[in-house]
């Protein structure tokens, strides 16, 4: 088979011609070397008969006739010695009419078929036409044009159908380009203006007509075979497209391509390492996969605990198996792994661990039904692609990512890292189950046997301080209603100003006797819907009262969020947030260095003061050893946190425009419990009717009092440790004895027992003062 395809319009007039290898000949025959010279002068001799090929033939189907001189004229271009490694034949550039083939460029046409369609890549017919007016420019006006260095390209497959590219490479040097009559002279402006509009096909036919050039000659068209590179090349874009999936057709396509193996398979199975075991993640489920092949979900996750795969993936190489059948299968998983892929008909096979900054990806699968057809030698091909494959795959991991988060927003919402990994485990699985079309309900997650504590730094009478700020709020309020009516009846006198100072005095006196529950809304409530509106209007009625000056400054003192004075509840509130903030950036600044220790989940909590719930055990962290001295450690870190928040805390007092006292309290449990996420609180819960004795304990204890006393257990100043056991006391008086070493902590060590509380007998308590 034959090229024959151009575009129908073009610059050119073309005329085939030989005449520039003629003169050469006539060059040679003058030559003193008498053997040379004979065989010019013989062969233009010859020639002679055939002045067509000197002056031009415009129709390429008159060529024919000319074929065996025009092999004699062209021996020295296209030496047989080389025929059958040289991919080379006679055309005109940019055409795809040729001639006067090497014998492997006849091999590949025929191979090809006489069914495939030649067209070169991407030239488009403005491309051509284009293309053809900058080689005009090039040549005849010395002007280099980067256009003419396009890379230009042919896709030609093999009796296999494996696609086969082509770089194209034209030798001009035996061509004249010369203008007709037609030809528009062009300046250097005209050239400038073509080159900065290289896409304006119009401009280009204006300065360059149909036809009105000639191109006198011939050029040798030679293929370089640049399968492999522009098979990368293709790769990678593929890869580098915006949306995620990756197009299975293509990627099989683009590997046969470079591998020169027609039924190769190409597959890709996808898994994390979660703490110590590797969890199927399915963030390709368009892609095949060998080990997912024909199996369920829980098949495929027992599979990825195998010895072969475990160990491919920890070692970061190649699995290489040129003949199945010679792999020896005793071991049972071995052996379903191997007629697993046996029934997917592959003799042959290549599997290559993704690992990407030390983080596993997957396992990228090549297959073949030919023995040998994948070997040792070939698998180094995958150098030049591995690293986009693993760029690809760690981008589908993120947007996998991304839904494992939803997953967990919306279920769980925000998690503790130390247990994230429990919840990702949970969210994977719906995720692959979803993936294979079945249902799947989340499981509750639960962690046994871990060691709680609890702590907490509380505002001392926070209720009665903040009671005390609405009183004087309501009192100074109501003294400057009783001032203002009082100001307005001396001017305007009406029985109802009158009636409204009684009433607001007797409510003036109420509040000097106490603040019951409903005191601030009945209060607000007459503000609200029976005074201000009487200020309203008589402000309105009378703008040149002189009290209007006294009611806009009453008005501008109301908080319209309560509808009342705002002053020290703000100061009050304010205290509360300034001291919520110290004491919150202390500790969860100091537990991520608890957290390097040993991982632990933490919880913190604000009210008037915060309180923390922190649990360690080895089912927080399984693939860690856990030992009794982490979470030994792990109390002495809170003891001296506790010291840190309230030091901190006396800096700030000075500066709070509310004086407030805190008082510091943590509570010891001993027995390991259980904590179970509550999926309609979202929230983590004590898990078993006996360990809910340690959840009333953090809510009652802070109440208590000491035993035959009215004292209460806390103190400000002062840090108490409420325990149940004597080595429980004996454990954090070696603590206490340190820290007084430290400096942290005072002498005055006091020991008593708790009252009983409902629920709760027996426990004990250690109370030692602060160093200020």
């Amino acid at each position: 088979m034959q090229f024959n395809f151009t575009f129908d319009s073009s610059p050119f007039k073309t005329l085939i011609s030989f005449h520039k290898i003629i003169k050469s000949f006539e060059e040679t025959a003058l030559s003193q070397v008498d053997f040379q010279a004979a065989y010019a002068k013989s062969l233009l001799e010859e020639i002679k008969k055939y002045p067509e090929l000197i002056e031009g033939i415009e129709k390429t189907e008159d060529l024919h006739q000319y074929e065996p001189i025009v092999k004699i004229l062209l021996a020295d271009l296209f030496p047989h010695s080389l025929t059958k490694n040289e991919i080379k034949a006679i055309t005109i550039p940019f055409y795809l009419y040729t001639f006067n083939h090497t014998e492997r460029l006849d091999q590949i046409l025929k191979d090809a078929g006489d069914h495939y369609d030649f067209n070169y890549r991407d030239v488009s017919p403005d491309t051509y036409y284009i293309l053809n007016c900058c080689m005009i420019i090039s040549q005849y006006y010395g002007v280099k044009v980067d256009a003419m260095d396009t890379p230009i390209f042919l896709d030609i497959p093999d009796k296999d159908n494996i696609m086969h590219h082509y770089r194209v490479l034209f030798n001009a040097d035996f061509m004249d380009i010369v203008p007709t009559e037609r030809a528009v002279e062009l300046t250097g402006e005209d050239i400038i203006e073509l080159i900065d509009n290289f896409s304006d096909i119009a401009l280009w036919k204006s300065k360059f007509p149909e036809r009105s050039w000639i191109l006198k000659g011939f050029a040798i068209m030679t293929l370089f075979d640049a399968t492999t590179e522009n098979a990368v090349s293709s790769f990678k874009s593929n890869l580098l497209r915006e949306e995620s999936a990756i197009q299975l057709d293509e990627i099989e396509s683009i590997f046969r391509s470079i591998y020169k193996i027609n039924d190769l398979r190409i597959g890709l199975t996808s898994f994390e390492k979660v703490r110590e075991e590797f969890n199927l993640r399915l963030v390709e489920k368009q892609l095949y996969s060998h080990l997912l092949y024909d199996s369920t979900l829980a098949e495929c996750e027992e599979m990825l605990c195998h010895e072969t795969l475990e160990g491919l993936l920890t070692k970061n190489e190649f699995l290489v198996v040129p003949d199945i059948d010679k792999i020896p299968a005793l071991d049972p998983k071995k052996a379903y792994f191997i007629d697993k892929l046996k029934k997917q008909h592959v003799k042959s096979f290549i599997f290559v661990p993704l690992i990407q900054d030390d983080k596993v990806l997957g396992l990228l699968e090549m297959s073949s039904s030919k023995v040998r057809a994948l070997n040792s030698v070939n698998a180094n091909k995958l150098d030049f692609i591995l690293p986009f494959i693993k760029d690809k795959v760690s981008k589908a991991f993120s947007e996998t990512e991304n839904q494992i988060e939803a997953v967990i927003q919306k279920e769980y919402t925000a998690i503790h890292p130390s247990v994230k990994w429990r919840f990702q485990e949970e969210a994977i699985h719906y995720l692959n189950n979803r993936a294979f079309g079945k249902d799947y309900s989340l499981q509750e997650i639960v962690f046994e046997n871990v060691y709680p504590l609890y702590g907490q730094i509380d505002v001392q009478g926070s209720s009665e301080s903040r009671n005390q700020a609405i009183k004087e709020d309501l009192i100074h309020q109501t003294t400057d209603l009783i001032a203002l009516f009082t100001k307005i009846n001396q001017t305007h006198k009406l029985p109802l100003f009158e009636q409204k100072v009684f009433d607001l005095q007797r409510n003036l006196a109420t509040l000097d006797l106490s603040l019951s529950t409903d005191t601030e809304q009945v209060m607000l409530d007459q503000f609200t819907m029976d005074v201000h509106p009487i200020l309203e209007n008589f402000r309105k009625n009378n703008k040149d009262s002189l009290v209007l000056a006294d009611i806009n400054a009453y008005f501008d003192r109301i908080n319209l969020g309560i509808g009342g004075f705002y002053e020290a509840r703000r100061d009050y509130d304010n205290s509360i947030t300034l001291i919520n903030k110290k004491l919150v950036t202390i500790l969860d600044e100091k537990q991520l260095e608890a957290q390097e220790y040993f991982p632990h989940y933490y919880e913190r909590y604000k009210t008037d003061g915060i309180e923390h719930n922190m649990y360690i055990g080895a089912s927080i962290a399984p693939d860690k050893n856990f030992e009794l001295y982490y979470l030994k450690n792990l109390r002495l870190w809170q003891l001296q946190v506790m010291c840190e928040m309230e030091s901190q805390f006396r800096v700030l007092q000075p500066e709070l425009p509310h004086q407030l006292e805190v008082t510091s309290l943590i509570l010891v449990f001993a027995t390991p419990i259980s904590i179970r996420f509550k999926m309609d609180e979202k929230q983590f819960d004590i898990d078993g009717s006996y360990n809910v004795r340690y959840e009333i304990a953090k809510k009652r204890i802070d109440k208590a009092k000491i035993k035959g006393s009215t004292e209460r257990i806390t103190q400000k100043g002062k840090l108490v440790i409420v325990y149940s056991h004597l080595y429980e006391e004996t454990e954090y008086l070696g603590y206490i004895n340190l820290l007084q070493h430290k400096g942290l902590l005072q002498d005055d060590i006091e020991k008593f027992d708790v009252e009983d509380l409902q629920g709760l007998i027996g426990l004990k308590a250690i109370r030692v003062g602060f160093k200020a």
